[in-house]
């Protein structure tokens, strides 16, 4: 009988050790209002895995921006030209 209580707190014990971490336990994810609010947090803007700053004529791209999916997908809005960084500061 010990044994098997033993087998079962230890069987309990590596379950919760390998669970997952769930969103609950993440911090919840802003959303701003306009990229002014956004810059204050995240100077250079905020991208989505794979996103990056498209720019028209002699302009260089901007850089420095934080790859942040979940924060990225709560701010579509603010990506104005669809590219996958929004609020992009150089």
């Amino acid at each position: 009988m010990i044994t098997r209580i033993c087998t079962a707190a230890a069987i309990a014990l590596t379950v919760v050790a390998v669970a997952p971490h769930t969103d609950a336990d993440a911090a919840p994810v802003k959303r701003y209002a306009n990229c002014a609010a956004l810059n204050k947090d995240y100077r250079h803007g905020v991208a989505r895995p794979g996103g990056r700053d498209v720019v028209k004529g002699k302009s260089k791209p901007a850089r420095g921006y934080v790859v942040n999916k979940a924060v990225y997908q709560k701010n579509t809005h603010l990506d104005r030209d669809k590219d996958g960084v929004a609020c992009e500061k150089k």
